[in-house]
């Protein structure tokens, strides 16, 4: 098969990386792709919102299945261009991915069915949004509507805080004016954050190992909301069998029958952003696509072919297939630039990422060749990947390579991993 893979981070190295080792995989072309997937694969100077150029390469190149990566092409509907030229791709269509595209309308979805989340109010005047602020008090969370790159929430733990965030989301525009056009004000949950991802083929799903990310700048969680700096699979001893059994029943089955009651049923891959609460796990947020960091945790322990996957969720006979799992644990960890998530430097040469460790991967999230030289282009660079016998093992193979780097002034959690240990540790006491 000649498969186009869209995208160029961290996450589409780590499925180009899965994607290159399937026997369906004759030629893999990723686009526009990165210098580490430039080692797997074709890269095509085509960019992942460019959906018409995408769809024209697509027709021309003779390809048979098309994998999206990110989730902005999904938002503005590539599922739906490629169908009506007659392609195969994989992913929801434009209507299924609102959940993501819209968490006013998601918020909203949630209500209609009954799915546990936070209590939560809709703005659309920033006037009013202060006005309850002062009314409810902190801590609280505020969401901007739109896509932000996984940075548009702030959990605010006093209204100063709160009234800012406000401001940047709706007045400032931060995050753009249509992200930032309505904002949603919730309670803060509290409990375990855990990311559970489901197959779907339409009308079954099949849950794969959780994962857990770290979405805190710095050790500990603290500082401002980032894409992900860091994340871990499988995460044991987190969710019950009881929380399972909830995720499934009063989560997963809704979400999938609400979707086709409304006659956008989901195919391709559902995150669940979900807390495990004393009242039972909620959900946070949907997202339409593999997380990332998670995926670099996720894939590496995958040992059922992605593609056999991919093309089972677009025939409809997820309720057929068995997916396995290597037993280890993978860890990942975010190398980001200096000045991440806010503004951030650029063009930093890299070295010292070639590694002797079959069991460690470097996947390229934001890098670029300059003159042969190997340079940062984005805020999250690099993410060191480990596959270990328990979280200690794949945080020390990590942590090794992370420090061997050589990345000027590069900035990386040094606790990745530090909650399981945290639990295991109150597990056994």
């Amino acid at each position: 098969m000649n498969i186009l893979l869209v995208g160029n981070g961290g996450r589409e190295h780590a499925l180009a990386w899965k994607i290159a080792q399937s026997p369906h995989c004759d030629t893999l072309y990723i686009a526009p792709g990165n210098p580490g997937t430039a080692q797997l694969g074709h890269n095509v100077a085509i960019a992942a919102d460019d959906i018409a150029g995408l769809c024209s390469f697509a027709q021309s190149n003779a390809i048979d299945l098309t994998i999206v990566g990110p989730e902005i092409p999904l938002v503005a509907g590539i599922v739906d261009t490629f169908a009506k030229a007659g392609l195969r791709c994989w992913g929801p269509s434009k209507a299924a991915a609102e959940l993501e595209g819209s968490k006013v309308a998601m918020k909203e979805f949630l209500r209609r069915y009954n799915i546990p989340t936070a209590p939560f109010k809709i703005f659309r005047d920033a006037d009013a949004a202060h006005t309850y602020l002062e009314e409810v008090g902190a801590p609280i969370v505020i969401k901007c509507d739109g896509l932000a790159a996984g940075k548009g929430v702030t959990v605010a733990q006093d209204l100063d805080t709160a009234h800012a965030a406000v401001d940047r989301m709706m007045v400032a525009c931060e995050f753009g004016a249509e992200a930032g056009r309505h904002i949603i004000i919730e309670e803060v949950l509290r409990g375990e954050e855990i990311s559970v991802f489901a197959l779907c083929d339409g009308h079954n799903a099949v849950i794969l190992d959780p994962a857990q990310d770290h979405k805190q700048a710095y050790d500990g969680d603290q500082g401002p909301n980032t894409g992900g700096m860091g994340a871990f699979s499988p995460a044991p001893g987190l969710l019950t069998d009881t929380a399972e059994d909830d995720i499934v029943r009063r989560i997963l089955l809704p979400t999938m029958s609400g979707l086709v009651k409304e006659g956008r049923p989901y195919v391709g891959i559902l995150y669940m952003g979900l807390m495990l609460t004393d009242a039972g796990p909620k959900v946070v947020e949907y997202n339409v696509r593999f997380g990332d960091p998670e995926c670099q945790a996720l894939i590496p322990r995958l040992q059922t072919d992605l593609v056999d996957l991919c093309l089972a969720c677009l025939e409809g006979r997820l309720d057929t297939i068995d997916i396995d799992w290597d037993p280890r644990c993978c860890l990942t960890v975010t190398l980001a630039a200096p000045g991440y998530p806010g503004d951030y430097r650029k063009d930093i040469p890299i070295s010292g990422v070639e590694h002797s460790d079959d069991d460690v991967m470097i996947f390229h999230a934001g890098t670029r060749v300059t003159e042969g030289i190997l340079c940062s282009s984005g805020g999250r660079v690099l993410n060191v990947t480990a596959l270990g016998t328990d979280i200690d093992d794949a945080r020390e193979k990590a942590y090794r390579i992370c420090d061997a780097i050589d990345f000027p002034d590069v900035h990386y959690r040094r606790d990745i991993g530090r909650r399981q240990q945290a639990r295991s540790t109150a597990n056994n006491a």
